[in-house]
């Protein structure tokens, strides 16, 4: 992997983070409203854990491979 494709997916782990942590912000504010919408905070949950497995997915990519 070249110098610029570890930036770019460093970059692109940052962006992902950043979504995470204001989605994770949403969703709580979101769940003390008495009169939320169920379907809208499912599918927000949803995003976060799909993002959070993306951060997973991309951070072990970006460790190095101690074997080689």
């Amino acid at each position: 992997m070249s110098i610029t494709e570890l930036e770019e997916q460093r970059a692109k782990l940052k962006d992902l983070r950043v979504e995470h942590r204001e989605l994770d912000g949403e969703i709580g504010e979101l769940s003390q409203n008495p009169y939320i919408d169920h379907l809208h905070l499912r599918r927000m949950k949803k995003r976060k854990l799909l993002l959070k497995e993306m951060i997973v997915k991309m951070e072990s990519g970006l460790i190095p491979d101690l074997n080689a």
